[in-house]
C-alpha cells in the first residue's frame, strides 16, 4: 500500500489527467450529457489539471519544500515558496473558471501553460547542463509539463470550433 501511495503522490499530474478523461467519458457516455465530449473534457481538465494539480503544487512547494526539492534534485531554496504561491494563484483561477464561459477557460489554460512550458525548459536545461536525472526533473513531471499545455490548448481550439459551428 505504501508503494501505491508513493507512486500516486509522485505522479499527481498524470493521475489527475487520467481521472479527467475518465470522468469526462463517464459523464458523456453514461449520463447522456448534452455537451460534447471535448467541452466536458475541457471543463474537467481545468478542474483537475489546473485547479487541483496546482493546489497540490502549492502545498508540496510551500509546506514540504525540503522533500520536494530533493525529489526534483535541487537544494531547498526560498524560491520554492514563490513557485508555490504562483501555483496557488493558478489553482484559484482554475477553480473559478471550472464552470465559467469560454473566455474564462482560455485564461485558465494560457497562464498555467506558459508556466509549465517554462518549467519543462528548466528541467531540460538541468538535465543537459547538470545531468540532473532525479525523477522530479526528468520523470513524469517533465512529460506532464509538456503534455498538459498541448492538451489544454488543443481542447480550447476544438471547443472554440464547436462554438463557431453552433
Amino acid at each position: 500500500m505504501e508503494t501505491i501511495i508513493k507512486l500516486i503522490l509522485s505522479n499527481v499530474p498524470l493521475v489527475l489527467f487520467i481521472l479527467s478523461i475518465v470522468i469526462s467519458f463517464v459523464l458523456f457516455k453514461f449520463k447522456r450529457e448534452r455537451r460534447r465530449f471535448v467541452d466536458l473534457f475541457l471543463t474537467y481538465f481545468i478542474l483537475l489539471n489546473i485547479g487541483i494539480s496546482f493546489l497540490y503544487n502549492f502545498v508540496v512547494h510551500v509546506f514540504f519544500g525540503e522533500t520536494t526539492s530533493a525529489y526534483i534534485g535541487w537544494s531547498e531554496s526560498p524560491f520554492q515558496a514563490e513557485v508555490g504561491y504562483a501555483s496557488l494563484g493558478f489553482a484559484v483561477v482554475g477553480f473559478m473558471s471550472f464552470r465559467g464561459d469560454y473566455s474564462q477557460k482560455v485564461l485558465a489554460i494560457i497562464g498555467p501553460s506558459l508556466f509549465l512550458l517554462g518549467a519543462a525548459f528548466g528541467h531540460i536545461y538541468q538535465y543537459a547542463v547538470y545531468k540532473n536525472v532525479a525523477p522530479g526533473n526528468v520523470g513524469t513531471v517533465l512529460w506532464m509539463d509538456i503534455l498538459l499545455p498541448i492538451v489544454g490548448v488543443g481542447l480550447l481550439i476544438m471547443s472554440k470550433k464547436s462554438l463557431v459551428k453552433s
